[in-house]
């Protein structure tokens, strides 16, 4: 326990610079998730961390060695046509199905943030990454 007042440096934490997989390609607008200290694009598997969207895009194989990922927000992302989202699953977490889709089946999947809306449009989800 602290005896006395300590400066606790902080920063504003809505974009990060993230290593990126040197065989990743990510495009601007992306899910991006983390495995093993690395970046790249959502896709179904598990163990993925999902930490944000892709500010910039990135290209691992043509030398990018980092990306630029936005969180502490909204994003909305395409919604599965095989099994879609719905109303009833606002509050809980999605599975992502690739780079800008996102799924009620959860099998073999990773998860996103929380699902905070549903429209014609796709799914909004909360980009709170770790």
């Amino acid at each position: 326990m602290l005896s006395s007042s300590r400066n606790t440096k902080t920063r504003i934490a809505a974009l990060l610079r993230l290593p990126l997989l040197t065989t990743a390609v990510v495009q601007k607008g992306a899910i991006v998730v983390m495995k093993a200290g690395e970046a790249q694009g959502g896709h179904a598997a598990a163990s993925l961390l999902y930490v944000g969207v892709a500010v910039d895009g990135a290209d691992g194989p043509k030398g990018d060695s980092d990306i630029l990922v936005r969180r502490d927000e909204a994003a909305r992302f395409d919604n599965d046509a095989v099994a879609p989202i719905t109303h009833s699953d606002i509050g809980t977490k999605a599975a992502i199905l690739d780079d800008h889709t996102v799924s009620s089946d959860a099998t073999g999947r990773s998860q996103t943030g929380l699902i905070i809306d549903v429209d014609a449009d796709g799914v909004w989800i909360m980009v709170e990454g770790a």
